[in-house]
């Protein structure tokens, strides 16, 4: 069974609906026993970052990802859901992220001709071996809605990098840890394989 975390953080109905295209038994849950007895969690999301932290603290969701990264479930997190696992956004200084990997949220950087936020389609690079990307061609194109994007600290944690007006690392994997700042629910046949292989994991 695959739970999607429950914060009240939008996005959540499409991600429930590719799951179920490929056929798997999904429930969307803020239950904290449900969570930990899945075989595989994911925290989709779009919105603030502060709003979003806010919502996980108040809930106690935060020391139940902490629970699920503990125990080696593998854990996807989809946009918003990216960013909230590194250290701090500048989106809203002073609020800790889970700082499950080290790094920061920066803003997009404004250049002329490019809109923020990024919205569309972009290429994506992944390194070899990344377990995600499995069979998907190089250079394939997903689908980003974004102001705000990575920089990991450590480069051996980045899976996948675009380019849109700076350098953005644009997937993440470490240990049981994954997540994509674009929507693989959104980007189509290439997105349903990514999303396949992290339910094959």
């Amino acid at each position: 069974m695959i739970s999607i975390i429950d914060y009240d953080a939008g996005n959540i109905k499409s991600v429930e609906k590719a799951l179920q295209h490929l056929g798997e038994d999904v429930v969307i849950t803020s239950d904290p026993e449900m969570i930990l007895n899945s075989d595989k969690v994911i925290l989709p999301g779009v919105g603030a970052f502060g709003d979003a932290m806010e919502r996980l603290r108040s809930s106690g969701l935060d020391q139940v990802i902490y629970q699920v990264a503990e125990k080696g479930i593998p854990f996807l997190g989809i946009c918003l859901g990216l960013q909230l696992l590194f250290e701090s956004s500048e989106e809203t200084p002073g609020v800790k992220g889970l700082g499950l990997l080290k790094g920061k949220i920066v803003r997009i950087p404004d250049q002329e001709g490019l809109k923020i936020p990024h919205m569309g389609w972009n290429s994506i690079h992944y390194k070899e071996g990344a377990r995600l990307y499995k069979e998907i061609p190089q250079d394939s194109y997903v689908y980003f809605v974004h102001s705000y994007y990575l920089k990991a600290e450590d480069e051996n944690d980045v899976a996948a990098t675009t380019e849109y007006s700076t350098h953005i690392h644009a997937s993440v994997e470490h240990g049981n840890i994954f997540a994509c700042q674009f929507h693989p629910e959104k980007s189509s046949s290439v997105g349903l394989k990514i999303l396949e292989n992290f339910v094959n994991l």
